[in-house]
């Protein structure tokens, strides 16, 4: 079959016409005719072995893409998470990790959205535990996850949504995505925190959902710092490290504020949050973007192009998806 397959570590992944299919294992595992597979960092990370989850795993070569689109033996249109590796023209998804896709809804569009569903509405509901009629600051906003965590807080309920980034023309197109307010990370230092403080001065932050970490999230941090009265409680969940993987963190800041500091990812979600996404999140997910409730956009590719398509340059708030 024709697939996405790396085949030394640390490669990119190569187009190959004659890799071996893969075979159903047990009972839970169905085969899958893929029709669209969306190209993630943490498909680059996983396939470069760079990110935690592959570390330590002994390679072979191997498909890359961890979830897709496709049609089941019996025609049903699905998404699924694969087994193995879902660029390629069959994969192997478990019965319990497949969601029944609404008609209207494109294969691309579907296979882009649920990694930034998985990467906003997790952290939204289970790691910051969203209410009703709070406030929500989305550090990073202008990437795909966040684009989609801005809309996901509003459909959640957030009163007031405050959304940072960098594209200044991307922040823009977010007051149309449901964002109340747009902060640019480009202004000096000292302005980005006296423009976060003011706004929490008018509507109390009470939940930041954070993709950039490093000095972005030391900046956020000095802002919400308290001086050591009584101050709002305010849940950070950290979801990415785009900027930069560590930061300086003063203890004083978290002596003297309500934060509660968390982190959304892999290693976090626990096996009854995951039934949850499977059963409800996603399948509401996909209805909303059916419906034309929830917007993402794609850059769509055959596969045959995956070489050059890899490491292309794709503007943040684009996912890139291969067309099989």
């Amino acid at each position: 079959m024709k697939a996405a397959v790396v085949l030394k570590k640390g490669e990119m992944p190569k187009y190959v016409v004659d890799f071996a299919e893969p075979i159903v294992q047990n009972e839970n595992e169905l085969l899958i005719l893929v029709k669209a597979s969306a190209v993630k960092n943490l498909d680059k990370m996983q396939a470069s072995g760079k990110h935690y989850s592959s570390q330590n795993e002994v390679f072979t070569a191997k498909v890359v893409g961890g979830d897709g689109v496709g049609v089941l033996a019996d025609g049903t249109r699905v998404y699924g998470i694969g087994v193995g590796g879902m660029i390629a023209e069959k994969a192997i998804v478990e019965k319990n990790r497949m969601v029944r896709l609404p008609v209207s809804i494109d294969d691309a569009t579907a296979a882009a959205l649920p990694n930034a569903v998985m990467g906003s509405a997790l952290a939204l509901r289970f790691r910051a535990g969203l209410q009703k009629g709070e406030t929500v600051l989305i550090n990073g906003a202008t990437g795909v996850t966040g684009k989609i965590a801005v809309q996901i807080a509003k459909h959640y309920g957030a009163k007031k949504v405050i959304a940072t980034g960098r594209n200044e023309q991307s922040l823009n197109e977010l007051l149309s995505l449901g964002a109340d307010e747009i902060i640019s990370l480009k202004q000096d230092d000292e302005a980005f925190i006296t423009r976060l403080k003011i706004l929490q001065q008018q509507n109390p932050i009470d939940v930041v959902i954070d993709y950039l970490w490093g000095k972005s999230a030391e900046l956020i941090l000095s802002a919400l710092k308290g001086n050591g009265g009584f101050s709002h409680h305010t849940r950070y969940v950290t979801v990415g490290g785009m900027m930069s993987d560590s930061i300086t963190l003063s203890s004083s800041i978290l002596r003297s504020t309500a934060i509660q500091l968390s982190g959304s990812g892999l290693g976090t979600w626990r096996p009854e949050e995951i039934k949850l996404l499977i059963a409800e999140i996603l399948p509401e997910m996909f209805q909303l973007a059916a419906d034309g409730k929830l917007k993402i956009e794609t850059v769509n590719i055959p596969l045959k192009n995956i070489e050059n398509a890899w490491e292309m340059n794709i503007d943040g708030g684009k996912r890139l998806v291969v067309l099989i």
